[in-house]
């Protein structure tokens, strides 16, 4: 844990303040339902989190149609975030288990935050980005929480499930603690490369299309 830096983005653009408050109001919603129930916390969170790259690969993919034009791999590392962000939900609801209700609260949570995302990256990518880079920030944050948890023995560091085991080719003796540790990883991933994507739309240096 001590190699790990948390990082964040000083909000210093009115774009920026605007994706803060939107990630703000999206922990508080969150907060609300879970709070420090971390592996339920963690279903919520990784549900919301495999919607942008799949929404902002299916704009563009659409724009590089209309404009016929090379995506220069955009497209495909955006939809390799939301298969990435799928995974980890898979590997919760193994550990999670929720219940009917709480799956319904997620489906939910899922419909509701496809539109508004939609509707954010239709007015400004740019936006849509940052939101999602500040809330990669609050994912790092909540991962470090959960780790810190297991460390003090307040949360039970189980077994590995097999599907993360698999997916990120750990040894079979693999725990928890391990599936954790490169989960947060990916999040810093994501974090920093939505933050250089909102850059990129704000000094103009992107691909050809998508100007």
């Amino acid at each position: 844990m001590s190699d790990f830096e948390l990082k964040h983005k000083t909000a210093s653009k009115f774009s920026e303040h605007v994706a803060h408050k939107i990630t703000q109001c999206l922990k508080f919603l969150l907060n609300i339902f879970y709070g420090t129930k971390y592996a339920k916390r963690a279903v919520i969170l990784e549900t919301i989190a495999a919607v942008p790259g799949m929404v902002a690969g299916m704009f563009n993919h659409l724009k590089a149609l209309r404009r016929m034009k090379d995506d220069e791999g955009w497209i495909r590392e955006l939809l390799d975030e939301a298969e990435n962000e799928r995974m980890h939900l898979m590997i919760f609801l193994d550990i999670a288990k929720p219940s009917w209700v709480e799956r319904t609260l997620v489906l939910l949570g899922q419909a509701a935050f496809i539109m508004v995302y939609s509707l954010i990256y239709v007015l400004s990518s740019k936006v849509a980005h940052r939101v999602v880079g500040y809330f990669e920030e609050e994912a790092c944050k909540s991962y470090t929480e959960y780790l810190s948890k297991i460390d003090d023995g307040e949360v039970e560091n189980v077994v590995a499930p097999k599907i993360a085991i698999d997916y990120y080719k750990l040894p079979s003796d693999a725990m928890l603690r391990d599936v954790i540790v490169r989960i947060r990883e990916d999040e810093a991933k994501h974090r920093d490369r939505n933050h250089s994507f909102a850059d990129a739309y704000e000094s103009n240096n992107l691909p050809a299309h998508q100007y």
